[in-house]
């Protein structure tokens, strides 16, 4: 987390993260496909560029996500951090957003969008 070293304040910015709808799809559809690239998220989501980028540099700073560069494309994935707090958020996320019809749409729509079907990054 890049946040105060005092842990109320770490907990305070995790929670901040997932406070947004939006946030919590992006997350609930990392966790479902797996890693995806920036423009995935935005084509499977419906969301813009800038909506997407700031999302998910949300959940990058509060310690939830992380990126990887691989030449113009940015690629995401649910951290695999050892931090209670971190690990908590996403197992409640993942169990809330189990068999809800909307995250399932999400995720199927990433990983058709990932496995080459319409998304820039795909068709590299």
């Amino acid at each position: 987390m890049q946040v105060s070293a005092y842990p109320q304040e770490q907990l305070a910015e995790l929670f901040k993260a997932v406070s947004d709808p939006t946030r919590v799809r992006v997350l609930a559809t990392l966790l479902g496909a797996g890693e995806l690239c920036g423009c995935h998220v935005e084509s499977a989501l419906g969301l813009t560029q800038s909506r997407a980028s700031r999302h998910l540099t949300t959940l990058r700073r509060a310690g939830l996500v992380v990126d990887r560069r691989d030449g113009a494309w940015v690629h995401y994935s649910v951290a695999k951090k050892s931090e209670p707090a971190i690990r908590a958020v996403l197992r409640v996320v993942e169990q809330a957003c189990a068999g809800e019809p909307q995250a399932a749409e999400d995720v199927a729509r990433a990983v058709a969008c990932r496995d080459g079907s319409g998304c820039a990054g795909g068709a590299r």
